[in-house]
């Protein structure tokens, strides 16, 4: 399967849903690829962390910022690979529109703020238009740095299960310091001790949903 992890808002959590749903594919036994297509590179940089601490398993990452790349990569290697997963940088790109003409799933993280929820009619236009052209993937959006209490998650969740280019998928990631900590390591949740539990529970949960569309 190939899943893009995509917003044209930044700071919604897209490499770190990317990066915890590799590692834990990879945990699972699965032959998985994770492309950085972000100009950032943070996810390429904590799989490196990963490497040069030796944590095993090993996790595969290359990175490719311009959609050709991007797009003849993909298409030349997702038969060698159980799951390829696409980190896509938080605005507008060509790599953003390569990794739609390329994907099984639509992932996207949304933060439960008001400029997050609005940049979603910008993104829907997006999803369209490559729809339009022929693409076909399922899109989901869920709730990335959802808050502990409050009204709002539950306000961003009523707008998002508006939108109709994508589904809204009920499975929260929340605001963790385990996610932050684990990513900075090039970890998953799942490997860092002490565990916490509420995190691991979270993108498993996730995964569980992705992985058996």
């Amino acid at each position: 399967m190939i899943i893009a992890v995509a917003n044209t808002k930044g700071g919604t959590g897209k490499t770190t849903t990317a990066l915890q749903l590799a590692l834990l594919r990879l945990h699972q036994g699965f032959d998985v690829w994770l492309v950085d297509g972000d100009d950032q590179q943070s996810a390429l940089t904590a799989v490196s962390i990963r490497s040069e601490n030796d944590v095993k398993p090993s996790l595969a990452c290359s990175a490719y910022s311009d959609a050709r790349t991007i797009r003849s990569q993909i298409e030349a290697q997702r038969k060698k690979w159980d799951d390829i997963i696409i980190d896509v940088g938080g605005r507008d790109t060509g790599a953003l529109r390569a990794a739609l003409l390329v994907c099984d799933v639509l992932l996207v993280p949304v933060q439960p703020r008001s400029y997050d929820v609005w940049a979603l009619s910008r993104l829907e236009d997006i999803i369209k238009e490559a729809r339009d052209i022929g693409a076909e993937f399922d899109a989901y959006c869920f709730l990335s740095c959802a808050d502990s209490q409050g009204a709002d998650n539950e306000e961003a969740a009523s707008v998002m299960k508006e939108c109709e280019e994508m589904q809204f998928l009920d499975c929260p990631i929340g605001r963790r310091k385990a996610f932050a900590t684990a990513g900075g390591a090039g970890l998953s949740v799942l490997e860092m001790r002490p565990k916490d539990y509420k995190a691991c529970r979270e993108i498993k949960a996730l995964g569980k949903f992705l992985f058996n569309i």
